[in-house]
């Protein structure tokens, strides 16, 4: 059974946190947010206040299936800090497990080296942090087992593109009926 788990930190954008966990519990697909601060609530960039479903703990998040980092300011700093976080993520990209990050949060991975000859995307005019990227102008950008995207207006594509990655295109299809996307 597939596990995602979607990691927060105060100043992350909401939007692009809570897209994805809405959009992935909707097709039934187990997703955990993830407190990587001090306490089990995060407060976003534009002041919403999240509990998060547990704290971090490097050992109970050895089962996952994808790692999502949503991007936001500051958010994004405390993420590409927060070392156990960044040893999970190279450690889960090297086995083939998905990564995946939205808006400023690509710049992470590349920070950690998981973008090197990999076609990625993020926030525009923070492509310099996509070190050794191939950088597009895609919304959504899946490179093996890496998936980047822009931001906030990208978050439904972003977590659509989760969704087929783990259920299938017609899943995705689906589920962007069942919520009205319109592209």
């Amino acid at each position: 059974m597939d596990k995602v788990y979607v990691f927060m930190a105060d100043g992350l954008e909401e939007i692009e946190g809570l897209t994805v966990v809405d959009i992935l519990r909707r097709a039934g697909i187990e997703t955990v947010m993830v407190s990587i601060m001090e306490n089990q609530t995060v407060t976003g960039s534009h002041g919403i206040v999240i509990k998060a479903d547990m704290m971090f703990d490097k050992e109970e998040l050895q089962d996952g299936t994808v790692y999502v980092l949503p991007g936001g300011m500051p958010g994004t700093k405390y993420l590409g800090a927060h070392e156990e976080l960044g040893s999970l993520l190279k450690k889960a990209c090297a086995d083939g497990r998905k990564v995946a990050a939205i808006c400023a949060a690509p710049t992470v991975l590349g920070g950690l080296g998981l973008l090197q000859g990999r076609k990625a995307i993020c926030y525009p005019g923070m492509e310099d942090g996509l070190t050794g990227a191939d950088v597009t102008k895609e919304p959504v950008v899946v490179s093996g087992n890496v998936t980047t995207s822009r931001g906030m207006g990208t978050a439904i594509p972003f977590a659509l593109s989760l969704v087929a990655q783990l259920q299938g295109q017609e899943a995705a299809d689906k589920m962007a009926a069942d919520i009205v996307w319109a592209q």
